[in-house]
């Protein structure tokens, strides 16, 4: 097959999080005769700035059937072979490609599909599917239709015979696999064209049975290890400082030059922006080490303005100037007792545990009341001793510094899922600084702090 071209085929909606490393992987296979074909549905994100970093031809949609939008991208497309990958799909090594076409050789071959391995953070349900579906063994199918898009190959040949059911909502490609073993063909499953795949191909049950079916399949498999392509080092985290000025506030530009020097000294950190309505603030900012590429507007620089909208202003302005980053970094100048290794772990943590947000907390486990429009009502598990509760609760520190994964950010409901909370142990660490705090105790407390980090 090394003579053919291969058209590799990848839908996106909303991808951000997963498109470049999709890209990158395939632009590593050592099978280098093909091409890429992006076919977007309308994506709202990064997703499409992200994709034209790299070498691909760009198709849009604004609706979308999945046989229509490949039989749109295969239209687009010149190969001989056709690969099918989804976006948030990412091949496990560069012999990925080339074993996924390597059984069309065959003539009585119609398609290939290859394995997807769940990740280490994947939903347990999704781990249950992938382990169970995507076995270790070779297999030829002559009368099973089983087939899966998100990682599959055929020829054109057998698809201008064979197209993709545009008018289905989903499943196009089992029914695309009923079509071709009908007709006498066969359908070959390559455990070794394997790719990384976060969600599963089926809706979840029960949790705790989930939980038992992976833990046992994967005393079996192995325990899904972490890819080098999610390694927090190899991350691109933007720092954003938000601060608008406060004539009332005399410690406010001090405070700035530590939170920036802090900012600075977070090992996972690509760059430091500063969002401030002050040209001194700005001053400050530059002269402490961080980025001022931007003024903040009148109108996000009153109190009432909510700070995730400050923040997502930011992003899509450091973006003019600068890459598109993996996740942002928020850190107010209101904590400057802060422990950054705090901040580094967080970031570490977004990753490692597939999170969408990671937000610092102090663990709060006396008796909590909530006043709900004068209705008073008791929150979590009450006066009892509390090494004896077992759940919970956590008073949020969003400006000591929130790691936000930058597509979470760019949502409408940033928090909604997936979120993990920094327990802060440190009360010191957690002392906030607003106007009105006593000035000579917060310079004692300030002078621990400047002694070993210098920016003036």
């Amino acid at each position: 097959m090394a003579s053919l071209k291969a058209s590799i085929i990848v839908r996106t909606k909303n991808e951000e999080r997963w498109i470049d490393k999709c890209l990158q992987a395939i632009s590593q296979q050592r099978y280098t005769n093909h091409e890429v074909i992006v076919v977007d549905n309308a994506s709202t994100d990064a997703t499409v700035k992200k994709a034209s970093a790299f070498d691909v031809r760009l198709v849009s949609i604004t609706e979308f059937r999945p046989g229509e939008a490949l039989n749109i991208g295969i239209r687009a497309s010149s190969g001989e072979i056709i690969v099918c990958l989804s976006a948030h799909c990412i091949p496990s090594d560069p012999e990925w490609l080339g074993n996924l076409i390597a059984p069309l050789s065959d003539a009585k071959v119609a398609g290939v599909y290859g394995r997807q391995e769940p990740l280490p953070f994947s939903d347990p349900h999704d781990k249950r599917d992938l382990l169970t579906v995507f076995g270790l063994d070779r297999k030829e199918q002559r009368r099973d239709p089983f087939f899966h898009n998100a990682n599959s190959a055929l020829l054109r040949t057998t698809w201008q015979a064979f197209p993709f059911d545009e008018q289905v909502k989903n499943l196009e490609d089992r029914v695309w696999g009923q079509a071709v073993v009908n007709a006498g063909r066969t359908i070959v499953y390559e455990p070794s064209a394997s790719v990384y795949h976060w969600h599963g191909i089926h809706q979840g049950l029960d949790p705790e049975r989930a939980h038992g079916v992976v833990r046992v399949m994967e005393s079996i498999n192995g325990e899904s290890a972490m890819p080098d392509f999610l390694a927090p080092e190899k991350q691109n985290n933007l720092v954003i400082i938000p601060v608008r000025a406060q004539p009332d506030f005399s410690l406010q530009q001090e405070l700035l030059g530590v939170t920036v020097v802090q900012a600075r000294e977070v090992t996972r950190a690509s760059r430091v922006v500063v969002s401030t309505d002050s040209e001194a603030l700005a001053e400050v900012a530059r002269h402490a080490g961080a980025e001022v590429p931007f003024m903040r507007p009148a109108a996000l620089a009153e109190k009432t303005v909510d700070i995730v909208d400050v923040v997502r202003h930011a992003l899509g302005e450091a973006e003019q100037s600068g890459p598109i980053p993996d996740a942002v970094l928020l850190m107010e100048v209101s904590y400057p007792l802060r422990r950054t290794a705090d901040l580094s772990s967080m970031l570490d943590r977004l990753y490692s545990e597939g999170l969408e947000v990671v937000v610092p907390g102090r663990r709060e486990r006396r008796g909590l009341w909530a006043d709900q429009g004068g209705n008073v009502v008791q929150v979590g598990e009450g006066f009892k001793p509390r090494d004896s509760k077992t759940a919970s609760a956590y008073i949020g520190l969003l400006g000591y510094g929130t790691a936000i994964r930058a597509a979470a950010l760019r949502s409408t409901d940033t928090f909604g899922s997936r979120v993990g909370v920094f327990n802060i142990d440190d009360e010191l660490a957690a002392l906030e600084f607003r106007p009105g705090l006593d000035t000579d105790a917060a310079h004692v407390l300030l002078a621990q702090v400047t002694r070993s980090r210098k920016w003036r």
